[in-house]
């Protein structure tokens, strides 16, 4: 195990979007919190006057936003039918985790390799915040910090690009789990985690590898491609009304 010390703190969502100034990041949050938390189902129309009503804006305001939303694969832009919430297939959402999968076996055995005693206890510390924040149904929060998890091992791993494409798959995924995950199940297991850690820390690379991998295998297994389209007004939706 190595000697060397680095502990980064955990990624923070920032209060304005890349690109966006406050009203147009107000938008856009509204529509990406509905969707992580499932109030927004996959297919729901955005109708451009109906979110310019909402939010008070010109319609150009919000088309910017959508145009960022669909460049992030929040919502799909469909020629003379305007936006929509994504609807991921079957074939794409099992393209999408068989590439986490591989990439998430390569930043394993870097991270086991590199990893020292600091970062094993700043783990800890992590997994201790996202066991109370599942037990108090801060979903939000705790969302954040399990997928924050697999980001750490690659932050560990040291390799910046392994890093990168690994961000992008998993908001990928954390998209498909808040479309599809059936209420009331826990999209990523917090037990599963802390299993890992500790394989990590006796040395059973093995042992974490094949647990990394089933734990997303697992993920990938109860998603439901079927559900229902909500009844409620876009506002109700969107948690304005």
């Amino acid at each position: 195990m190595a000697t060397r010390s680095r502990n980064p703190a955990p990624p923070v969502a920032p209060a304005l979007v890349t690109g966006l100034n406050e009203a147009e990041s107000r938008i856009y949050h509204a529509v990406f919190e509905s969707v992580m938390n499932q109030r927004l189902t996959p297919g729901t129309k955005l109708p451009e006057q109906a979110l310019s009503d909402l939010f008070g804006v010109h319609r150009a305001v919000v088309r910017k936003v959508l145009q960022r939303l669909a460049h992030d694969r929040i919502v799909d832009l469909r020629p003379n039918r305007g936006a929509v919430v994504a609807v991921p297939s079957a074939q794409e959402t099992r393209q999408i985790f068989e590439a986490r999968r591989l990439l998430e076996a390569a930043i394993m055995p870097l991270a086991a390799a590199r990893i020292t005693k600091a970062e094993l206890a700043a783990l800890r510390r992590q997994l201790r915040e996202e066991h109370a924040a599942l037990h108090t149904n801060d979903q939000p929060a705790w969302a954040r910090l399990a997928s924050s998890f697999h980001m750490r091992l690659a932050e560990i791993a040291g390799n910046e690009v392994l890093q990168r494409y690994l961000h992008e798959l998993i908001s990928r995924c954390s998209l498909i789990v808040a479309l599809y995950e059936p209420p009331g199940n826990a999209a990523c297991e917090h037990d599963e985690h802390a299993r890992i850690v500790d394989h990590i820390e006796k040395g059973e690379l093995g042992k974490a590898s094949r647990l990394m991998d089933e734990h997303l295998l697992d993920l990938e297994r109860r998603l439901s491609l079927d559900r229902p389209q909500s009844e409620k007004s876009l506002g109700q939706m969107l948690g304005l009304t």
